[in-house]
């Protein structure tokens, strides 16, 4: 579904807590239980669905937007099929006044209908006639007005200025999940599935876009400053995939080789920014075409960059939408991070129209399935289309890693979870949907092998291609292409909360080497040992040093514990569990086999993604009060000869959510000091410039290194960073892309108010939504607490899309302890504000989460908790309970830990006597 912004492009030197995603912050976990630990949704009141007397088989809708009064006419006439003689009609309506209403049956005399009765608590309304409507076909025809309002949901306006810097506002849809209602009166729900026939009336100067080819432009009879344009019939589809847009665009065409048409439309004068994604566009369907071996089945797509826009995407069926920043390319200003990001999100957005739009959910129990299949296939798309990107194991950095942390807190919830009322879809555009999914995607590929898979998922979307499918059924369809126990397997791990730690112990027997594994429940605050014990069906593989990158055996673990023997292992070779870091667990390896494992990181034999998985594991161990943070530390210092930018990306991650537990003591100093001894050798060997012969992940590693070294305040990276950043504003040397976000951060963070107003100068002067942004996440590293006000008071400002506003407070709430307190109390202060909005959308989660994730006092999460009893924001019920328990673990873990980490930060500086 929509692309939940910000996930994945490793942030790390921007600043504490966006390490791994721009947008949702990871965080440090352990287990409470002085707050309520549910797993299930939050209670909510009775929700029935539409009753099925009457549905739709097509809707002829015809919509007249005012792009100065911020208002819209509409006309629906939809032929319907009334199954059971009723004498009233329930649909979804929500923020619309219907004007009038009739039902015209076929060949029969037109009914005008005698009342609407709005339920606006369920976003219904019933339509009441003076008779029975007689089983048969017929035409509802309805005319009504709307607001094309201001919230970035169902059919809303957005302000964009003119290349003469005008400013003006373009009409665009965003109707997932349930927003459509918004626009027009209809049974808003993705089993409800119905042909479209869309014409928009609009302004003779402006593009009109919708999901199909124009096939009509004509001038509007009563308005020759007007025009009708008429599209062609949808496929039968869902009301959260239609959509259309009016605006000013230019754009860029290509043809994939399959004959489909694609256009990519940016803001006018920006054409130029729509090449990279159309040439990734061109490259992608072509590839799903292949994969599933089912045609794209429309005649063309559109891809289109929108102002303000509350996710990161959306794959409204052939008319995609973006924000600009997921979209537009800049030659010359865009980072390498930028790119690889707009290629994941358009490989993510295109699976989707085969993927969500061919083949439907059909209630929003399971939308995980449609969000965490496009969420892992868009890294197969992109390593076909970029194989340097080496972005498979970005994927476990990015992804992985960050839905085990999720996932092992108490308030966590299994990937399938049941839905009622819609109002509850929002809580579950997660790390658990999208980031959980896709992990067990990925691991279930592994399990079956990619020519079954393909086979299966072919075979899937041809059975349940135009309609609607439930989990269940790409499960029997992986079986019989299988073979193997897919559901079994599976179930364990969609429909149970959690994933297990793997406990492994070894002997050598001869030749052989034997193996005690087992499985328990991992828990934030460590193993469960309670009664009830749950179990998982896990694809175990296993590698030796013999051969790193070759799985030497596979077994099902199918109970708590099971002994394997493995031929011909000689006592001085390691074993390792899990190469490739594939199977969703952590790990917990004997003191022993842990010993004979490290020396592969020092001298590089074990593969990067082995060595980011093994160190992930022992942070998240050590988080958990099963080892000593110490421990950790000790293994950090082994990464000093590592290449792999992947590998730094998530040691500064750590070392990023360390600090910012460590900013509650009096000792953040030591483990600055911890960082720019780490990060040095590195930063020596990159350098500041690009060298002839490197690629793209040359260029995340320098952009993160050097970010890391002028935070931790490294003097020869600080005076560097000045001398650049004094060149790029004075127009002498302009920084490269690349080197933009670590020098800004730089400056910033040992910078004045003087600093702060160059910074805000450079934004208001971009032309660019992405260098924008860029300024808008590092503004909060500044130190002084007048400055940080200051900073909180742009990000309400009219200078910040409404959109941009979370992750500027983000960025605060991240800085610093002085940061954190501030941006809580601005988000309190402005609580009315930013809750009208974000209310009902996941972007409140996110400011929730950024805001109040970091702290690591026990009275702090009451104090959330308390806040948040008295300002409901219930599509955020569960990220509060979420961060109260991160508050509680972090304070436990700094408790446990604080003082054996300042020891051993202090010994290190001691000379050894």
């Amino acid at each position: 579904m929509l692309l939940v912004l910000g996930r994945r492009v490793s942030l790390s030197f921007v600043n504490e807590s966006f390490p791994k995603i721009q947008f949702c912050c990871r965080i440090p976990f352990c287990r409470t239980s002085e707050l309520s630990n549910s797993n299930t949704m939050p209670e909510r009141r009775p929700f029935v669905r539409l009753p099925t007397d009457v549905y739709p088989v097509n809707y002829g809708l015809c919509l007249k937007p005012d792009l100065i009064d911020f208002t819209f006419e509409g006309k629906l006439e939809a032929i319907v099929k009334v199954n059971l003689a009723t004498n009233q009609i329930v649909m979804n309506c929500a923020d619309i006044d219907i004007i009038t209403a009739s039902f015209v049956p076929e060949g029969g005399e037109e009914i005008n209908a005698t009342g609407f009765n709005y339920q606006n608590e369920d976003e219904k309304v019933t339509l009441s006639f003076p008779s029975a409507l007689q089983k048969g076909s017929g035409t509802l025809k309805i005319d009504f007005v709307g607001e094309l309002n201001d919230k970035m949901k169902g059919f809303y306006r957005s302000k964009y200025a003119t290349p003469a810097g005008e400013i003006r506002y373009a009409a665009v849809t965003q109707f997932e999940a349930t927003d459509a209602r918004r626009a027009f009166p209809c049974w808003d729900e993705p089993a409800i599935k119905a042909t479209f026939d869309i014409s928009l009336i609009v302004p003779k100067d402006r593009v009109a876009l919708s999901n199909m080819n124009v096939i009509d432009r004509k001038p509007h009879p009563e308005d020759d400053s007007l025009l009708e344009v008429k599209f062609a019939t949808t496929p039968i589809m869902s009301t959260y995939l239609v959509a259309f847009v009016i605006g000013e665009y230019d754009f860029v065409e290509g043809q994939s080789s399959d004959g489909v048409t694609v256009r990519v439309y940016t803001p006018t004068g920006k054409a130029e920014q729509g090449k990279f994604a159309l040439e990734v566009a061109v490259k992608t369907l072509p590839f799903y075409n292949d994969y599933f071996n089912v045609p794209y089945p429309l005649p063309k797509i559109d891809l289109i960059a929108i102002a303000d826009f509350a996710a990161g995407a959306m794959e409204n069926w052939g008319l995609v939408t973006y924000r600009e920043t997921a979209l537009l390319i800049d030659p010359k200003n865009s980072c390498s991070s930028s790119r690889q990001w707009v290629a994941l999100v358009v490989g993510h957005e295109l699976a989707h129209q085969w993927f969500g739009n061919l083949v439907t959910m059909e209630w929003w129990t399971h939308l995980w399935l449609n969000e965490g299949f496009a969420s892992w296939i868009e890294y197969l798309c992109v390593d076909h289309c970029f194989p340097d990107y080496d972005i498979w194991t970005q994927f476990v950095s990015a992804d992985y890693t960050r839905a085990l942390d999720l996932d092992a807190l108490d308030n966590s919830h299994p990937i399938e979870v049941n839905v009622g009322h819609p109002s509850e879809v929002d809580e579950i555009f997660d790390a658990i949907s999208y980031s959980k999914g896709a992990s067990v995607i990925r691991m279930l590929h592994n399990y079956i092998g990619d020519e079954d898979f393909r086979k299966g998922m072919h075979s899937y979307l041809l059975k349940f291609q135009h309609k609607n499918a439930a989990t269940e059924d790409l499960w029997d369809c992986l079986e019989q292409a299988s073979g193997k126990p897919i559901a079994l397997v599976m179930s364990t791990w969609t429909k149970q909360m959690g994933f297990p730690i793997i406990v492994v112990d070894q002997e050598q027997q001869g030749d052989d080497r034997i193996l005690k594994i087992s499985q328990k429940k991992f828990c934030a605050s460590g193993p469960h040992n309670g009664e009830d014990c749950p179990n998982w069906m896990v694809p175990i593989s296993i590698c030796t040093g013999e051969d790193p990158g070759c799985t030497k055996l596979k077994v099902l673990l199918d109970s708590p514990e099971t002994t394997i023997t493995i031929n011909n292992v000689s006592p001085d070779q390691w074993v390792k569990i899990n190469p490739g870091t594939v199977g969703f667990y952590r790990i917990q390896y004997s003191s022993g086999m842990l010993e004979s494992l490290l020396p592969g990181i020092r001298d590089l034999t074990l593969l990067p993604v082995d060595r980011l998985g093994l160190q992930n594991d022992l942070f998240s161990l050590s988080r958990a009060g099963m080892i000593s943070t110490v421990e950790v530390l000790k293994l950090m210092e082994a990464f000093v000869n590592e290449p792999n930018y992947t590998v730094w990306s998530d040691l500064s991650c750590n070392l990023g959510v360390l600090s910012s537990l460590l900013s509650h003591t009096d000792f953040h100093e030591e483990i600055q000091e911890f960082i720019r001894d780490l990060f040095t050798p590195i930063g020596l060997k990159l350098g500041w410039e690009c060298k002839q012969g490197e690629g793209h992940l040359d260029a995340l590693l320098r952009g993160l290194v050097l970010g890391k070294l002028g935070k931790a305040g490294h003097k020869p990276t600080l005076e560097e960073a000045r001398r650049r950043f004094k060149d790029h504003v004075e127009g002498k040397q302009i920084l490269s892309a690349d080197l933009r976000s670590p020098v800004y951060l730089t400056v910033l963070k040992h910078g004045d108010s003087a600093t702060l107003d160059t910074m805000l100068k450079l934004h208001k002067q971009a032309d660019m939504q992405e260098e924008k942004n860029r300024i808008e996440r590092v503004l909060g590293a500044i130190s002084a607490p007048d400055l940080i006000q200051k900073v909180l008071t742009f990000a309400l400002s009219e200078d910040v899309r409404p959109q941009d506003t979370v992750s500027v407070i983000g960025g605060v709430a991240g800085s610093s302890k002085h940061g954190r307190k501030a941006a809580w109390k601005f988000v309190k202060d402005n609580w009315e504000e930013l809750h009208n909005r974000y209310q009902g959308g996941f972007l409140i989660s996110r400011l929730i989460k950024l805001s109040v994730d970091g702290f690591a006092i026990d009275k702090m999460a009451a104090e959330v908790k308390s806040f948040f009893e008295s300002h409901h924001a219930p599509a955020a019920e569960r990220t509060v309970q979420q961060c109260c328990e991160n508050i509680l673990l972090n304070a436990a873990w700094l408790k446990r830990d604080a003082d054996d980490i300042h020891q051993y930060l202090l010994k290190r500086k001691t000379p050894p006597v």
